[in-house]
């Protein structure tokens, strides 16, 4: 990524992944929800994503593991491995990351599973 010129946007958006169950799928950062099982979403060029927060619920009454790790286009690198979800329970993963382009946040749970993610970010935007 090029340092930033000067210009460009900062917002404050939000991103979610529906009924996730045991395949990876990669927060969208265009304002879309993920498809379940999609894992090859990406940070665009000229895009810092700086994650505030993720928050899961499981929603079929399961105790689940949940596992979140960032890709930078060679390697896995763990962020959540086999954090534990209680049933109808929620996490708040409450800590600060850095995407740049062509990082991607991926989510999956350790079985098959029923569980919502919201992920709330600052968009910095510089094309």
């Amino acid at each position: 990524m090029a340092i930033p010129s000067g210009t460009g946007t900062e917002v404050l958006k939000r991103t979610t992944i529906h009924a996730q169950s045991n395949t990876a799928t990669a927060f969208r950062w265009d304002g879309t929800m993920a498809t379940t099982g999609t894992s090859t979403y990406t940070v665009t060029a000229n895009h810092i994503i700086t994650v505030i927060n993720v928050i899961f619920n499981e929603q079929a009454n399961a105790s689940e593991e949940i596992n979140l790790y960032m890709n930078d286009g060679s390697n896995n690198i763990q962020i959540l491995q086999s954090q534990a979800l209680p049933a109808y329970g929620a996490f708040v993963w409450n800590d600060r990351l850095v995407l740049t382009a062509g990082d991607k946040l991926i989510f999956n749970a350790g079985s098959s599973a029923n569980i919502d993610a919201i992920c709330n970010y600052i968009d910095q935007d510089f094309t």
